[in-house]
C-alpha cells in the first residue's frame, strides 16, 4: 500500500494590530497532515491580551486534533474555550484525495472560495455564517461540502476587513500579495484585522 503524501499549499497572511494593543486577537492556522489540510481564521472576542489568549488556545487545540471531523473539531473547541472570552472563526478542511472542501463559520469571519476556472457555475462561493461564539454560545452546526480544483483560492477575513473586499478578488494574484492588498485597501482601521489567502492543492494521486 502506497504511503499517502502530505499535501502542499501556498498561502499568504496579513495582519493589523489595533493601535494601543500589544498583540492581535486575530490568529490563523494552515496545517497539512496525511489526511489533508486544515485552514482557519480565528478572532478572539474583544481586543488585547485576553482576546489573543482565547485565539491562541483555539489555534493550539485545532492543531492538536487535526484528524477529527470538522463538526466534532468545532464542538470540542467550543468546550475547551469555556473559561475564555471566546472566539469566532471560519474553518475549512481540504481533502485532496477526493478534491473536496468542507467548511463552516461561527460568527463573522468572512469566507470566500474563488474558482480558478469559472466557465461553468459561480465564480465565487460564499461561506454561510452562523451567529454564535465558541466558548459561549454554539449555534447548530452544519458544514457545507464543495468540490474544488487545483488553483481555486480560499479567502478568510476577520471583521476588521470591510465586507466588499470580495469584489476585488482574482485567482491569478499571488496569495501573499492578495492578503497584503486586501488589508491595505479594505482594512477598517478600528479593529484587529487578519486576511488569510490559500491557493488550494489539486487531487492527490
Amino acid at each position: 500500500m502506497a504511503t499517502r503524501k502530505m499535501p502542499t499549499i501556498e498561502f499568504g497572511v496579513a495582519k493589523f494590530v489595533l493601535p494601543g494593543q500589544d498583540e492581535s486577537g486575530d490568529h490563523h492556522l494552515v496545517h497539512s497532515s496525511q489526511r489533508g489540510v486544515l485552514i482557519a481564521a480565528i478572532d478572539g472576542i474583544g481586543h488585547g491580551t485576553e482576546a489573543a489568549d482565547a485565539a491562541r488556545m483555539a489555534t493550539s487545540f485545532l492543531q492538536s486534533a487535526l484528524d477529527e471531523p470538522i463538526l466534532s473539531l468545532v464542538e470540542q473547541c467550543h468546550e475547551k474555550l469555556r473559561s475564555t472570552r471566546g472566539v469566532v472563526l471560519s474553518i475549512a478542511s481540504i481533502d485532496p484525495k477526493y478534491s473536496t472542501l468542507t467548511w463552516l463559520g461561527v460568527g463573522n469571519v468572512q469566507g470566500v472560495l474563488l474558482r480558478a476556472d469559472a466557465k461553468e457555475g459561480n465564480a465565487q462561493e460564499v461561506l454561510l455564517l452562523r451567529a454564535g461564539v465558541l466558548g459561549r454560545q454554539l449555534p447548530p452546526l452544519q458544514a457545507a461540502v464543495l468540490p474544488i480544483e487545483q488553483g481555486d483560492t480560499l479567502f478568510f477575513a476577520t471583521d476588521g476587513i470591510r465586507n466588499d473586499f470580495a469584489e476585488s478578488l482574482s485567482s491569478r494574484e499571488n496569495p501573499q500579495r492578495a492578503a497584503d492588498r486586501i488589508l491595505k485597501e479594505y482594512g477598517a482601521g478600528n479593529d484587529d484585522a487578519l486576511v488569510l489567502v490559500s491557493r488550494l492543492p489539486g487531487i492527490h494521486r
